[in-house]
């Protein structure tokens, strides 16, 4: 009996374990699916998942250097003793060096290279500034992460994006705090910032690649004109260890100079390893002070990701400025901690919208790049749709014309709207919203007013005895009045405007205000406004407008700007040299900007719109190489150079713009 007892007991137990054990099973059945699709989704970890990269291994081919061009022949490994080279190695180490904007100097890279995996990389900071530590710590971070995804690894648990958020949340409260002493100099591995490298192998000719990145003359993570953003990058091997010796003033130039490092490394998919040159040098620094790029997200509404995917392909071409043309006639999806009902009002919908929140981590995400955000609020026209709640809340009209037709008597394009500028008001809400952009983009020596397209007719129906070019003064300087209540009764060394007929009215200070000219490179206000003692920045629109090409969007009104401005357009434009400036003329530029305005433009076509052209502008103002060939030819080796810096940024996930078909990048110098 006893017996029996025990059996059935012992049957219970295992039928037990058994339910047990098949309920984990399932369980766990869904959870290691999900697993495997994070994982996949995180990096591509085999050949079928690396498809998207656009750039597959080569094998029937094989190249050589010859007259500093790489020629391709066919390559069969069991008929050959000759190790196979890719095409990537091949570009690399025949002709000059091949980086993305040029050198200003004379650079010098050896022939010999060495092999390394991404685990082999190393931190060493040297700086006393506890800030700038910071920063480059998070900027190392980044660039390790991509040399992960150039060498097609999975990635690892741990992520930049952690770092960055814990950089935010301090930025966030944190006080500026300038020449602090920071701890000793410490070394950091690679390795050691993703968490474990399971499974991957030391191989190649390393045993470490040490990156050294020393900072000594300045504490300032603050962005202006006058950052000195020069590197010295040197490389030194010894006893299978490469230093990499970054060398600068500011931390801008330290991140500039790891942009050239993280180029100075390529994949070789014949041993699926890094490589890079065995010895170094490059002196650099930019030739002009201001290189940016406009987004505006108001005609359509681009994620933060899309907008820091933007930024991180800035920074790796050098491109400082980020100008967030955040607000305009057609959407205002800005929301206000003081004005919330201008975007209640005026986004397309409730999850089009940008918190301050998301305006802040754009902000720091753009400072690890060495890209300063400028906010911009146009006015006192492209202000429509958001601003009709003024009579609601007893602040009566704030804005005229919205919404008008027939639209084309009052506005550029549909929807119209312009600010009303005999409304007090007005001038409080824009002295609130400055506020809180400075508070977000932090302290700046340059805040852009907009101030362009005014549209004196719709004023006019309200203010018949007034001179209406005069009002437009009246409103720019009380606008810029206001920035400085705004900015702590402190006006901004430079405030920018866009130009128009109306900014050759001389009545904006010339000590003061930059002109942002986005007309044509020929037209008469290019010298007027010079003569007049302004600084500007070239957005020419005949060269620097990456929207134009793409055929009317509208039935009615002037047709969009056309042709389509390819990347040898915006590369061969040199205004200063065409212009013939002299000295006293050329200190008056502080730079340029490449403008994509979003009429026909969304999220779907952002990449391949902005790259590489806007990488072709940033060449232009980094170094801006002379150029004595026919205006319309570029030289061979600046396509040969683009179009391998095209396939970083694909290899990046940057959906780029094909430059050519693939034949004339495997045969450099057949095509052009």
């Amino acid at each position: 009996m006893s017996l029996a007892v025990s059996l059935r007991r012992a049957l219970l137990v295992l039928l037990s374990g058994a339910v047990f054990i098949l309920t984990v099973l399932y369980w766990n059945q869904g959870v290691i699916k999900t697993q495997a699709y994070s994982d996949s989704q995180l990096r591509p970890h085999n050949h079928k998942d690396r498809n998207h990269l656009s750039i597959p291994v080569e094998k029937s081919w094989t190249y050589k250097c010859e007259n500093d061009r790489c020629v391709r022949t066919p390559y069969r490994k069991n008929a050959s003793n000759t190790k196979r080279v890719s095409f990537t190695s091949c570009s690399m180490t025949c002709g000059d060096i091949n980086i993305w904007p040029h050198p200003t100097t004379k650079s010098l890279i050896s022939a010999h290279t060495l092999r390394f995996s991404v685990e082999d990389v190393q931190l060493q900071l040297d700086t006393p500034h506890r800030e700038v530590s910071k920063l480059l710590k998070i900027a190392f971070d980044w660039f390790v992460r991509d040399l992960r995804q150039i060498q097609r690894l999975d990635y690892a648990t741990h992520t930049p994006e952690a770092a960055a958020a814990t950089f935010v949340s301090e930025a966030t409260s944190r006080q500026r705090r300038h020449n602090n002493e920071a701890p000793a100099p410490e070394t950091q591995p690679a390795a050691s910032l993703f968490g474990s490298t399971f499974g991957l192998q030391r191989a190649g000719d390393l045993e470490s690649l040490q990156v050294k990145l020393s900072v000594h003359e300045s504490g300032e993570i603050d962005f202006n004109l006058d950052n000195n953003e020069s590197y010295h990058l040197s490389t030194t091997f010894e006893h299978q260890r490469l230093v990499v010796h970054i060398a600068a003033h500011t931390f801008f130039g330290a991140r500039h100079g790891l942009s050239t490092l993280q180029q100075l490394i390529w994949y070789d998919d014949e041993d699926r390893l890094l490589h890079t040159y065995a010895s170094s040098l490059i002196n650099d620094v930019p030739k002009f002070r201001y290189r940016g790029l406009m987004l505006d997200t108001s005609r359509h509404f681009f994620s933060v990701e899309a907008i820091k995917r933007t930024i991180a392909a800035m920074g790796l071409t050098k491109l400082n400025r980020f100008h967030w043309h955040i607000t305009d006639a057609q959407s205002f999806p800005y929301v206000s901690r003081h004005y919330p009902e201008l975007a209640e009002h005026g986004a397309y919908s409730e999850s089009e919208t940008y918190s301050d929140q998301d305006v802040r981590e754009v902000v720091e995400f753009a400072r690890i790049y060495g890209v300063q955000v400028l906010l911009e609020l146009d006015a006192p026209a492209h202000a429509g749709n958001g601003w009709d709640w003024g009579p609601k809340r007893g602040l009566g009209e704030l804005a005229m014309c919205i919404n008008q037709q027939p639209w084309s008597f009052y506005c550029g394009e549909p929807p119209c709207g312009q600010l009303n500028p005999k409304n007090n008001h007005t001038y409080l809400i824009l002295q609130r919203l400055y506020e809180e952009f400075l508070q977000l983009s932090g302290p700046t020596d340059i805040f852009h007013l907009g101030g362009d397209e005014v549209n004196l007719d719709c004023w006019a129906q309200y203010f018949n005895d007034t001179d209406l070019r005069g009002l437009w003064c009246d409103f720019m300087l009380q606008s810029n009045a206001r920035l400085k209540l705004a900015n702590g009764n402190v006006p901004p060394k430079y405030v920018a405007v866009w130009s128009s007929a109306l900014t050759n009215t001389k009545c904006l200070p010339n000590s003061q205000f930059v002109v942002q000219i986005w007309g044509g490179s020929t037209w008469q206000e290019n010298y007027d406004l010079l003569d007049n003692g302004y600084n500007v920045i070239f957005s020419h629109v005949d060269a620097w407008y990456l929207d134009c090409g793409f055929g009317s969007w509208r039935a009615t009104g002037e047709a969009a700007c056309s042709p389509y401005r390819t990347w040898q357009n915006v590369y061969k434009h040199r205004p200063w040299e065409r212009m013939r400036l002299d000295k006293k003329r050329r200190k008056q530029v502080l730079g340029g900007e490449a403008c994509m305005w979003t009429e026909q433009v969304d999220e779907n076509q952002l990449d391949n719109r902005l790259w590489p052209r806007a990488a072709a502008l940033a060449e232009r103002l980094w170094s801006d190489p002379n150029d004595d060939h026919d205006f319309d030819v570029v030289q061979p080796d600046v396509f040969r150079r683009i179009s391998l810096f095209r396939n970083r940024l694909v290899e990046l996930g940057i959906k780029a713009e094909a430059l050519f078909p693939k034949y004339c990048a495997q045969n450099p110098g057949e095509c052009i």
